[in-house]
């Protein structure tokens, strides 16, 4: 079989493989990534080469990129891009995956921000330095994320209710169905037991319904995490990044617009004309195809960094 490149978008649900022939596009799988990844990077190697190489059925890649979930650092990244390098030995990149944001939307650089079962901001300096803001976890941070939004409108409601709110305010009411409560009083509890991030997640389609019902409760949880998102845009430009164009996506933010006009919004009176915001529209793996084309193209080793080179690339 002939060459191919090879894209991998692995996010906290789901991953994505592409493969990129000479010809054009060659073909998509998709597996939930709990199908392969254990928890700890050390551990998730074998299951990813398995899974890289069944993908390419017997053909060579010539460049390999991928974008991960949880790849918070540098070295975070080298776990994973070292072990990946030795076994393929070819041109083989290892980036966050917000980092594909910028690319598969044609640009060779931004600040890509996610905001669905985490939120995090990532870019690269002028020197190719990588930058995180964010990414902390739902039980301390992921403001503006899907679970964090239930977590904060939980703190909300205690708020409304210990200063004597009534219980008829549309967030009350919607997070007690959501949850089976018959009294908001238990709102803390339920949102600990759900124990983790997509469980309590899928719980955040209620607080915009309560906000469309007239909720300001919910209308300042929604304001307060687009602020929270806004924020860590500007924590990076504090570290040094340049970049105009801001790159969102995440299940949540495409998903409700209330959220995504609010950070939009936010963003504007934050930042002017300094700053252009973008909603992902295409899958994150294309940014991962363009990668590894341009790790292909550059012909250089597995520590080549992110070429400056648009590819049009469907």
């Amino acid at each position: 079989m002939g060459s191919i490149s090879i894209g991998v978008d692995i996010g906290g649900t789901k991953t994505h493989l592409r493969s990129c022939l000479e010809q054009g596009m060659g073909r998509d799988l998709v597996v939930r990534t709990s199908e392969w990844r254990c928890g700890a990077y050390d551990h998730d190697i074998p299951g990813l080469i398995a899974l890289i190489s069944g993908f390419a059925d017997g053909a060579t890649p010539n460049g390999i990129a991928i974008g991960s979930h949880g790849c918070d650092a540098e070295a975070e990244c080298a776990i994973l891009q070292k072990p990946l390098s030795n076994h393929f030995a070819c041109p083989l990149r290892v980036v966050n995956d917000a980092e594909l944001f910028p690319l598969a939307m044609g640009l060779s650089s931004g600040i890509g921000v996610v905001a669905g079962t985490g939120s995090i901001a990532v870019a690269r300096d002028q020197k190719g330095r990588m930058h995180v803001a964010g990414g902390w976890g739902w039980a301390i941070g992921d403001e503006g994320s899907a679970p964090g939004l239930v977590r904060e409108a939980g703190r909300a409601v205690r708020r409304h209710i210990d200063l004597g709110g009534a219980r008829s305010e549309p967030l009350v009411e919607a997070l007690c169905e959501a949850f089976g409560l018959n009294s908001p009083t238990n709102i803390g509890t339920a949102i600990a037991k759900e124990g983790g991030a997509s469980a309590l997640g899928r719980h955040a389609p209620v607080i915009f319904y309560a906000a469309n019902e007239g909720s300001s409760l919910a209308k300042r949880v929604i304001d307060e995490g687009a602020a929270a998102l806004t924020q860590l845009v500007h924590h990076l430009k504090l570290a040094g990044v340049s970049d105009k164009d801001v790159v969102v996506g995440g299940g949540v933010i495409l998903a409700q617009p209330l959220l995504a006009n609010a950070f939009s919004h936010q963003i504007s009176d934050r930042f002017g004309a300094t700053v252009a915001v973008t909603f992902l529209d295409k899958p994150p793996v294309l940014g991962a195809c363009v990668l590894a084309r341009q790790l292909c193209s550059a012909g250089d080793g597995p520590e080549t960094s992110i070429v400056s080179q648009h590819m049009d690339i469907q």
